[in-house]
């Protein structure tokens, strides 16, 4: 088996990450350095089918809610929420919804997504559950370490989360942070 490339986009600042919708061949979402996420049709990619303008600072992850709605984190301490049915002349500046509680300034602190529920990470080493339909967390929990020799615990400023993942269509989140301490969380 071999790999050989089929098409080319050429884009402006560095990518940061790029993600297909579910249920689409020919459709791409890219977040970028320039703040911006550019959506491609991939039959014609000279020019991005919509470009998503929010974001004060790099936009580190694009995930899809569904096969029209994405949700952006960028190190601007925000998540958007982007409902596409609603870019119609090539640039869309107002996301569907605005998340903040969480810490994201500097780290790629990671982003999930499940069944309307948006997990990111937090450089206050907490990972933070919103619902698609409210811009404050609904949930968080914190990461503490615990002494070896006197078991209380310990909180280090300097950790952070640094990866989220749902498991599948459950309520089961794995977190994982910047020191290597990875849990299994679940919502109750």
């Amino acid at each position: 088996m071999q790999v050989g490339s089929i098409g080319t986009i050429k884009t402006k600042a560095n990518v940061c990450c790029v993600q297909f919708p579910p249920n689409s061949s020919h459709s791409l979402a890219i977040g970028s350095a320039d703040h911006n996420i550019y959506c491609y049709d991939l039959r014609s990619t000279k020019i991005p089918l919509c470009t998503l303008r929010g974001h004060s600072k790099t936009v580190s992850y694009v995930k899809f809610v569904d096969s029209t709605t994405l949700v952006s984190a960028s190190t601007d301490n925000t998540l958007k929420l982007w409902d596409l049915t609603t870019c119609t002349y090539r640039v869309l500046d107002s996301p569907q919804q605005t998340f903040t509680g969480h810490t994201n300034v500097k780290n790629f602190v990671g982003l999930s997504i499940s069944d309307g529920y948006i997990a990111t990470g937090s450089e206050t080493n907490e990972v933070f559950v919103y619902h698609k339909a409210f811009p404050m967390p609904v949930l968080s929990y914190k990461f503490c370490n615990t002494d070896p020799v006197f078991g209380y615990e310990l909180d280090d400023a300097s950790q952070f989360i640094s990866a989220v993942c749902w498991r599948g269509q459950s309520s089961t989140l794995v977190a994982a942070n910047s020191t290597g301490n990875i849990k299994l969380l679940e919502m109750v």
